[in-house]
């Protein structure tokens, strides 16, 4: 860069003039120099962070782990009118004229009833060697068969050993030896903003490798009670469901379970369930088929600034109890409407929403510290977690109706207030029956409640589901069922 400077004629003719003039150069030069050095100095100091940072290197993480990820694909079947040539779930209005007549002329012919298969796509990861694989409730929820791939094109035929839909978290098994692993970390160590990595198969494209960071911890969902998700922004699309989130150091910190979107597609949010909470589900489903959650008792709701302030609190923060069930740890304990559960066993409740994560993951029989505001003073209950039963209200102001196919019938939990209705006291409702199917022969009809299965009380659906689990094959087993409130015994025969 080179500077000059034009001094006036008449200046330059003064001899007391000319020696300040070459003075002012050297200065100038003087100064481009330093402002050079500053400008490269700068140059170094602006970019060299940028340069310096290592981004991820994610080739070594998916080397190392991928080999354990599997694709989860599921059969099923449902049953078609026999003899019909129209093609199912098509609206003729919307048929161009030629296939409407083409289709209006073919004879009806006689045909057996036959079954339309339909393939579902998930993925999943290996636990074990010894071919314990974990996947989502939902990739296979009323499958008829379960294939597992791995990688190295392996495939093998799964065994549905659980599934617990409140989680959203089911438990495989395949018969194989030496199957690689993947290392399990602390999702309560995670921080938003770390970097993650989810490997599945969306759409059906095995071993696809997606990336972001955690972009909030104990998300909160609606009707997801009992999970304080993890919401990133790594792409996640039907298919990856089930697949392991990572962190960097190649441990698994979640399970990717959800996305939100409104157009079935990834949107920039995605939502894993932490993988301490997959281990406590986990380890209940493989020693007893179903999982047991803590339960409190309480109908609660949201804070806020209104009422903070009624309450003499400096924010909006913690539960407010609206009612206490009759009967009710809660009750047991002194809770009483009204109060603001702010801790439960010394943690914070930043809203209500994280009340039923924290009471559904402690153990049945634990006793629980639980600090209240009561008309502006706070106190310290202690409180004794029973076990959740399906139809117990949940914790919150919302209902989760959580169905399951079961012998041909779909059931569904029912709350306290609709048994009462009924003059029950337990039971859970079956929701629909399949024309055909083993409840349907037994004479199980749409809208009875399930009161008693083969001498035992059903409480709840993964009770239920867990009686016919336990009942032996090929024999007859007594079903009390209640019909438009009246009793009724029937004999069910067990495939």
């Amino acid at each position: 860069m080179t500077v000059s400077f034009k001094v006036p004629e008449s200046r330059v003719q003064s001899s007391h003039i000319v020696a300040p003039s070459a003075m002012v150069r050297r200065v100038f030069r003087r100064l481009i120099v330093k402002v050079y050095i500053c400008l490269f100095l700068t140059g170094i100091t602006v970019i060299s962070p940028v340069k310096a940072i290592d981004l991820p290197d994610f080739k070594g993480l998916v080397a190392a782990n991928g080999k354990a990820v599997v694709k989860v694909t599921v059969s099923a079947r449902s049953e078609s009118p026999a003899g019909s040539n129209r093609l199912p779930n098509f609206n003729e209005d919307e048929m161009p004229e030629f296939l409407r007549r083409f289709f209006e002329e073919m004879p009806d012919l006689p045909q057996a009833p036959r079954g339309n298969e339909s393939a579902g796509f998930g993925s999943g990861f290996v636990l074990s060697e010894d071919g314990y694989i974990v996947t989502n409730a939902h990739v296979v929820r009323n499958a008829e068969s379960i294939q597992v791939g791995l990688p190295d094109r392996r495939e093998f035929d799964a065994e549905l050993i659980g599934a617990d839909d409140r989680t959203d978290v089911a438990v495989l098994k395949v018969e194989a030896t030496g199957l690689p692993t993947l290392t399990l970390g602390n999702s309560d160590k995670l921080k938003v903003g770390q970097w993650v990595l989810a490997i599945g198969s969306p759409f059906g494209f095995e071993y696809t490798a997606t990336q972001g960071i955690a972009s909030a911890l104990t998300r909160s969902l609606p009707n997801e009670n009992y999970v304080p998700f993890i919401q990133t922004d790594v792409a996640v699309n039907p298919g990856n469901s089930g697949g392991p989130l990572f962190d960097l150091d190649g441990n698994v910190i979640g399970v990717n379970s959800q996305i939100y979107s409104r157009s079935g597609g990834y949107m920039g949010l995605s939502f894993a369930i932490p993988i301490n909470l997959v281990q406590s589900v986990v380890r209940q489903l493989k020693t007893k088929g179903y999982v047991s959650r803590g339960w409190l008792g309480v109908v609660i709701q949201d804070v806020d600034q209104a009422l903070a302030d009624s309450f003499g609190l400096d924010k909006p923060a913690g539960a407010l109890v609206a009612q206490v069930t009759e009967g009710s740890p809660a009750a047991e304990a002194g809770i009483q409407a009204g109060d603001v559960i702010l801790e439960f066993n010394g943690n914070e409740l930043a809203n209500s929403s994280a009340l039923p994560p924290m009471v559904g993951n402690t153990e049945v029989g634990q006793t629980a510290d639980i600090e209240v505001l009561r008309k502006r003073t706070s106190m310290t209950l202690q409180v004794t977690i029973k076990e959740l039963d399906e139809g117990r209200p949940a914790g919150t102001t919302g209902e989760k109706e959580s169905n399951e196919n079961l012998l041909g019938m779909t059931v569904t939990p029912m709350s306290l207030e609709k048994l009462k209705e009924l003059g029950l006291t337990n039971g859970v409702k079956v929701a629909s029956v399949d024309s055909g199917g083993i409840a349907s022969s037994a004479g199980i009809s749409s809208g009875d409640v399930i009161i008693s299965f083969n001498q035992s009380d059903v409480t709840s659906v993964s009770q239920l589901a867990a009686l016919i689990k336990s009942a032996g094959s090929g024999q007859s087993v007594a079903v009390l069922v209640s019909r438009n409130k009246n009793p009724l015994f029937l004999a069910l025969a067990m495939p």
